[in-house]
């Protein structure tokens, strides 16, 4: 992955999340009524996000967990509620303010260290669980790859993440998000097959140590990730 390639990038996602979508980020990813695409999106995001809750410990006391890409927080928080002592990063500072207005009354809130940066900065030290739900999905396979071995590097227990799976509805979702405004458009979404993605991971001299477990597709009207879960040989 070339600095420059996931600098752009991030710069470009930094933009959008921060600005041209937080408030439509921050309705979804409440209980606020939204439209029935959108609709689809947020309850294809529960299931996404229940599916990764689902393959971590039940109980996480003791356990360090980043949150790559934490959005407004709401994986974050659920770790925290099993134990767990969560760093939250996002590249939006305006979504992590709204993850902190989130924290409930009843949640000590000294377990949840949410920050704006970058989910790669070796300062945030090591964990025992990485999650980075849909913070992978506008990066390239070869960046993605890239990207989950310097994860890897800081993890002991197990790396969940998502990517946008190559499959003709996404496809032609893609095509229609093209013809919005170019000032409304999300950054390009970068669909891999999962094939490919599973060879390219397990090809990376980088993740030696470590093999893919679980998997799980969630597609849900205008919402389509696939799930990988990778933890050491």
């Amino acid at each position: 992955m070339s600095v420059a390639t996931y600098l752009e990038r991030r710069g470009e996602l930094q933009t959008y999340f921060d600005r041209t979508a937080v408030d439509a980020w921050s309705r979804l990813t409440s209980d606020a009524p939204v439209g029935r695409i959108r609709a689809t999106v947020r309850a294809g995001r529960d299931e996404m996000r229940n599916t990764l809750l689902s393959w971590l410990p039940a109980n996480l006391s003791g356990a360090r967990l980043l949150d790559a890409g934490c959005g407004t927080g709401a994986l974050s928080i659920e770790a925290a509620r099993r134990g767990a002592r969560v760093v939250a990063i996002d590249l939006s500072p305006t979504l992590v303010s709204v993850a902190r207005e989130r924290i409930p009354a009843d949640l000590d809130s000294s377990t949840l260290d949410f920050r704006s940066g970058d989910m790669l900065d070796p300062r945030l030290g090591t964990f025992d669980f990485v999650v980075a739900m849909d913070s992978l999905i506008h990066y390239r396979p070869a960046d993605i790859c890239r990207i989950v071995a310097g994860l890897a590097m800081r993890t002991n227990a197990a790396l969940l993440v998502t990517f946008a799976p190559r499959t003709a509805a996404l496809s032609v979702m893609h095509a229609v998000g093209g013809l919005f405004p170019r000032g409304d458009r999300a950054p390009a979404i970068e669909p891999v097959a999962e094939q490919t993605l599973r060879r390219l991971l397990l090809a990376d001299e980088n993740l030696e140590r470590w093999q893919l477990g679980r998997g799980r597709r969630v597609a849900n009207g205008f919402y389509i990730s696939h799930a990988l879960e990778m933890i050491p040989r």
